[in-house]
């Protein structure tokens, strides 16, 4: 599994130095660059987000979780994202950004903590000038290696078709330049059954599933299943709704280290209401385990 030193599984809190510095011969992959912080002090952490993973100009809230979530794991003496619950206060463009953190508990097996991610207000001037509050986090970690191998469960993986019948950027109808940024980072394989929106046939079932892996080859590990989860288009669309549909708040559950190659992602939608959508996702690796899950809530 390809992984960066700062915030990989088992490294442990207070490691440095702060970005993803390869051993010789070994290649940092474009998710660690863009969401590695450096440390300026215990507990602030400063990051240049990148626009590559933008939807227009507004940055993918996974990949905003990854950010705090990488952070936090250098803060806390538990190297792995157990259950991360995300607020999205406003919408965070691609610029300089600091993400404080806050330790609650550092336990045996387990330790918790909340931090927020800032950007400064354009104009503003000190190391503490104005700032805006973009995303606040509450997270728990542990060690997945230290889990046991007892599992009992009634889900099943989603059924998809295999990757090379799947929809990709390619195939875009307005082509492959017309796909967002965040698109470009990814590969992402999408049902065909679940793309109908995309000529303006929606199912109205509310599903969307996909093949998701990073496009520069990089294997997954606990922080690239915060990004998975809120990598597919919304379900809103597959409800015939158009435009943006911004996430309030996203809770993630981590459940195993995932084996490498594509991971499969399902999210579905049952209940449209008062201008909210809520979506649950999963996302099973190769080995056919559910890795991660979540709940997000959006507005229509």
């Amino acid at each position: 599994m390809s992984e960066s030193p700062a915030g990989a599984p088992g490294t442990r809190a207070g490691a440095e130095p702060a970005g993803p510095v390869p051993a010789p011969g070994r290649e940092v992959f474009e998710f660690d660059r863009h969401t590695a912080a450096r440390r300026r002090a215990p507990g602030v952490h400063d990051i240049d987000l990148s626009p590559g993973w933008g939807m227009g100009r507004t940055l993918n809230g996974g990949y905003l979780l990854a950010v705090v979530g990488r952070a936090l794991a250098r803060d806390l003496a538990h190297p792995d994202p157990f259950t991360v619950t995300a607020h999205y206060l406003t919408a965070t463009a691609p610029g300089p950004a600091v993400v404080r953190t806050d330790t609650a508990r550092a336990g045996r097996s387990l330790s918790s903590a909340s931090a927020g991610l800032f950007q400064p207000v354009p104009g503003a001037a000190g190391e503490r000038g104005a700032e805006t509050e973009r995303l606040r986090v509450l997270g728990t970690y542990g060690d997945l290696d230290a889990l046991g191998d007892d599992v009992r469960t009634a889900a099943e993986p989603p059924a998809l078709p295999p990757p090379e019948e799947c929809f990709s950027a390619t195939d875009h109808p307005a082509g492959p330049d017309a796909v967002p940024e965040l698109s470009r980072r990814l590969d992402l394989r999408l049902d065909p059954a679940t793309s109908g929106w995309a000529v303006g046939a929606p199912s109205l079932r509310g599903e969307m599933r996909a093949w998701v892996s990073l496009a520069d080859g990089r294997a997954p590990d606990p922080f690239a299943l915060l990004l998975a989860v809120d990598a597919l288009p919304p379900t809103g669309f597959d409800l015939g709704l158009t435009g943006w549909l911004p996430t309030v708040e996203l809770t993630v559950h981590v459940r195993a280290r995932p084996a490498p190659g594509p991971l499969r992602v399902g999210v579905t939608t049952r209940n449209l209401a008062g201008g909210f959508l809520e979506e649950d996702a999963e996302v099973w690796d190769t080995a056919d385990r559910l890795v991660a899950q979540s709940r997000q809530l959006a507005r229509a």
